[in-house]
């Protein structure tokens, strides 16, 4: 069920639910958080797309707020709301409310969400593209116990990472590190059958991609080894190698679905390592509400080496080149405990 609202308040927005919900006859609520995503005109149907379908494991209430570009100085000067409201079939399995900001109340939409918020539930913010430089700073990014930001979406990752550690505050997360928890899970798993102590590490993907770079801190901050950045063609990571006093373990991933497993002494296997889509990275960020300790950890290593920057020309397809400045390790204290979040550990009692 669809309803319009043209030049609305979120008084009646309010208004519009109960009655969308009454009308389906399903007046209770059973949603257990608000997700609020902040976006563009462009990428509003992308983005609303992947939250219905992360709702059928999160029941939730979605705020999609769309800030409108006023073309004529007299339209920036006139605030309006408009808003639709989707409760049913149309919503998945919470309520959906679509707001359109029109002139000068795009700069106060934190006053817009604040009344729409289901009480006594988290509040989760999600900025698809163009998020703000200093999340838990930004009006709508300081109602929220957890901001989600994509650096992949970023003209240049590498900065953006920087620039998020600088401005890292506990509940910030980036998909760009959410797609990367298989390769963190199968990296975990391999070291947990060996006895051996890791040397070094390379780690292979394509250029610029944020999620290569965030792989590569993670393991340089959790193993204490020197980590190398190569790059290839892609798509996305493709391959991670270890050196050992045991051998080398090698997870490959040439196609983006399917990789190999291959550990000295043991026959090489075969593990599904695909390329998710938004609606699975965002569904497992909701999962989990308080911080994450050791994205944090990750995000804060590499923060000067990301500044000395990956550039150089792109890799013909298939080539594998070498990046100039390469990922170091440095010296550090006993690395904090392995989690459920960062289970490599030091491969060997060092």
């Amino acid at each position: 069920m669809k309803t319009d609202l043209t030049d609305t308040t979120a008084s009646k927005i309010n208004k519009a639910l109960v009655k969308a919900r009454r009308a389906i006859g399903t007046p209770a609520v059973g949603m257990v958080l608000t997700l609020v995503i902040v976006t563009d005109e462009e990428n509003a149907y992308d983005a609303l797309k992947a939250a219905g379908d992360a709702s059928r494991e999160h029941p939730s209430r979605t705020l999609v707020v769309v800030k409108r570009v006023s073309r004529s100085p007299r339209d920036r000067t006139q605030s309006r709301l408009d808003a639709e409201v989707r409760v049913g079939a149309d919503a998945g399995t919470g309520e959906t409310v679509v707001l359109r900001l029109h002139g000068e109340v795009v700069d106060h939409a934190q006053s817009v969400v604040l009344p729409l918020l289901l009480p006594d539930a988290p509040v989760v913010v999600w900025w698809p593209v163009n998020a703000p430089l200093d999340p838990a700073n930004d009006p709508l990014g300081a109602l929220a116990q957890r901001r989600v930001t994509d650096t992949y979406a970023c003209e240049q990752p590498v900065k953006e990472l920087a620039a998020r550690a600088d401005a890292y505050t506990p509940g910030d997360t980036d998909l760009s590190w959410t797609r990367i928890t298989p390769w963190r899970s199968m990296l975990a798993a391999a070291l947990d059958q060996v006895a051996c102590q890791v040397q070094g590490v390379e780690v292979e993907g394509e250029e610029f991609n944020p999620s290569c770079e965030l792989l590569a801190m993670w393991l340089a901050d959790r193993l204490d080894v020197p980590v190398r950045r190569t790059r290839s063609a892609g798509p996305g990571l493709t391959a991670v190698r270890m050196d050992t006093d045991c051998g080398p373990i090698v997870l490959d991933r040439a196609d983006g679905s399917l990789a190999t497993l291959a550990i000295q002494g043991q026959p090489r296997r075969a593990v599904a390592l695909k390329r998710r889509d938004t609606a699975e990275l965002i569904a497992e960020e909701l999962r989990r509400l308080d911080p994450d300790d050791t994205y944090a950890s990750a995000l804060r290593y590499g923060v000067e080496r990301l500044k000395q920057g990956n550039g150089g020309d792109a890799p013909a397809k298939g080539e594998r080149q070498a990046v100039p400045a390469p990922v170091e390790s440095v010296a550090k204290g006993p690395a904090a405990e392995a989690t459920a979040e960062a289970p490599v550990k030091r491969a060997a009692v060092k």
